[in-house]
């Protein structure tokens, strides 16, 4: 049975790809896990359709929640088209539908080659972004994109663009490895970029 929607804190979670275009050292996916403390089984046989993934979140009783996340074992915004498709779906459906969030590596227009702020602008109401580095270098070295440099770029450009649409957007870094001086500096450059910032501690399973 595929884990297309799961329950963390106060938030539903939606799991809609195990795809990734990084490869992140601190990643539990580096060390074969196939799920998490969120969830024990996150790995997809087959990506949930849109229609499955409706489906499984109508089952829900949505309004109870505190958000509603996109997230997964992967990065979500493989599947973007199905995001908005999704978000839509729910908004003229459900009443009391609760705040709309993506947990994304911040590469949602490069991977769609497109600027997609526009399309989630109105739609998506937070987004959670991962810097993980004060500068290209160590990006790079943690988070290890298949992009390269182009897509550190691309990350900070979609930061600036989705804080500049009006859309709540927070920058986070996993404390693995990283020094104090570090996370202010992050800090630092997520409020240049329009953003908030928030430390996110490493868990091993």
């Amino acid at each position: 049975m595929e884990t297309i929607t799961y329950e963390y804190g106060g938030g539903l979670y939606v799991n809609l790809t195990n795809r990734c275009d990084c490869a992140c050292i601190f990643c539990l996916r580096q060390n074969g896990n196939r799920g998490s403390i969120y969830a024990d089984d996150l790995w997809l046989d087959h990506e949930p359709s849109r229609q499955e993934a409706l489906e499984d979140l109508l089952r829900r009783d949505l309004p109870s929640y505190e958000e509603l996340v996109f997230c997964g074992f992967g990065e979500p915004t493989f599947r973007m088209e199905d995001i908005l498709w999704l978000t839509d779906e729910l908004k003229k459906t459900v009443p009391g539908l609760p705040p709309v969030r993506i947990n994304t590596n911040g590469h949602g227009c490069l991977i769609s080659g497109r600027d997609v702020v526009p399309e989630l602008a109105g739609r998506i109401d937070r987004l959670s972004i991962s810097l993980n580095g004060a500068t290209e270098e160590t990006y790079l070295a943690r988070t290890c994109p298949r992009d390269g440099a182009k897509a550190w770029q691309a990350m900070l450009d979609f930061t600036r663009s989705a804080a500049a649409a009006g859309i709540e957007v927070t920058m986070t870094a996993v404390d693995r490895g990283m020094e104090p001086e570090e996370l202010a500096a992050c800090e630092t450059l997520a409020a240049s970029l329009g953003a908030r910032f928030r430390v996110r501690h490493y868990i091993d399973s």
